[in-house]
């Protein structure tokens, strides 16, 4: 029996009698599979704090070291490095869900969500800096040096975030320590998304927040669905990790980082290089900036939208085409710099937001 305001009796509440409607299909099941993947990542992390060293000298021989010589140290490394990409893959494919569906409805949840995109991205960034190779270490000075932008304190946050006059080695222990707390606070961020998105009635459905539809409970229906998609998404993940391990990662990233030689082409992971096409083709350093950050919370003004639900032909050639303008970015993010190059990303970046402006109307 299972006593009534018991912890089991609380989580069996909000998961095994759920109430979820009966025609939602698997693409409800990304955001389980998010929390799976968070998971795999905090636990891997775990282990390789365990003889990772955030010291600039030795960073990159401890990583060398973990694969290497460590008993399926490699098997941890591997599933950390490539466990980032799938946690924001999938995170990217459950807001693309949320956006043609119109989730954003449901304020709370979907702001909570592009906290969590937020939080992700940034934490995703600190850990690319840690292996402490040529695009970590140059990476980091790019992209911090952007802070700089800000008017009157931008150089001194800089400064802080640095630890000194540039990156070294209070840069890498502040990146560490930040990288090792923000997935718990994700974590907690998770966790009130859920509860948002559970508070309101259980999970949406294709019809829209508005309508009826008939629910059942959450297990064994979906929970078995919900496995499967664990099995099949993680048998994936495990074969690239296994097969393909370095689809990923960048060559250059195999280098120590020196601070003597500058990369030819320096760029981030693929899951930023939609804003950083953005950012690059803006020649203005502050509008560039602005630009980079409203690339990722302009998702928080979608529920300023009309109220109203429909799927209507005109919203969904809308989306496939932002979903189209995001790919493309995405390859631009990773192009030379060309004058070509560059006038594609200011136009699809200009249609990247208007997107939204339409998204809004429709």
């Amino acid at each position: 029996m299972i006593r009534n305001g018991s912890l089991v009796s609380i989580l069996y509440g909000s998961f095994g009698r759920l109430p979820s409607p009966i025609n939602i299909s698997y693409m409800w099941n990304f955001g389980s599979t998010i929390g799976l993947f968070l998971v795999s990542q905090i636990l891997t992390g775990i282990f390789l704090t365990m003889h990772y060293v955030a010291d600039v000298s030795m960073a990159f021989d401890s990583v060398v070291h973990i694969i290497n010589e460590v008993n399926y140290g490699w098997v941890m490394r591997y599933m950390h490095m490539n466990g980032a990409s799938f946690f924001l893959g999938f995170i990217y494919l459950h807001i693309g869900r949320g956006i043609y569906y119109k989730r954003y409805f449901s304020v709370n949840a979907w702001l909570v969500g592009v906290v969590l995109l937020a939080l992700s991205m940034l934490t995703a960034f600190l850990g690319y800096v840690l292996p402490w190779g040529q695009m970590s270490f140059w990476g980091a000075t790019v992209i911090t040096n952007m802070v700089s932008a800000v008017p009157k304190y931008g150089t001194s946050i800089v400064f802080w975030l640095w630890g000194g006059f540039s990156v070294g080695a209070p840069t890498l222990t502040r990146f560490y320590t930040f990288h090792f707390l923000f997935p718990f606070l994700i974590a907690v961020f998770a966790v009130l998304h859920l509860y948002f998105i559970h508070g309101s009635g259980g999970s949406g459905n294709p019809l829209g927040p508005f309508s009826n539809s008939i629910k059942i409970p959450f297990w064994p229906y979906y929970g078995l669905k919900d496995i499967l998609g664990f099995v099949i998404f993680y048998s994936i993940f495990l074969f690239v990790v296994f097969i393909y391990s370095d689809t990923f990662s960048d060559p250059d990233n195999y280098g120590k980082a020196n601070p003597l030689v500058t990369p030819v082409h320096i760029k981030p992971e693929w899951y930023f290089l939609f804003a950083y096409a953005i950012l690059r083709s803006i020649p203005n350093k502050l509008l560039g900036v602005i630009s980079l950050v409203m690339s990722v919370l302009i998702f928080a003004f979608l529920p300023l939208s009309q109220q109203k639900f429909s799927l209507s032909i005109w919203h969904q050639f809308i989306f496939w085409f932002w979903v189209f303008d995001f790919m493309i970015l995405t390859w631009l993010g990773g192009c030379p710099v060309k004058s070509m190059f560059n006038f594609m990303s200011q136009v699809f970046g200009l249609l990247y937001f208007f997107s939204f402006f339409f998204f809004s109307l429709l």
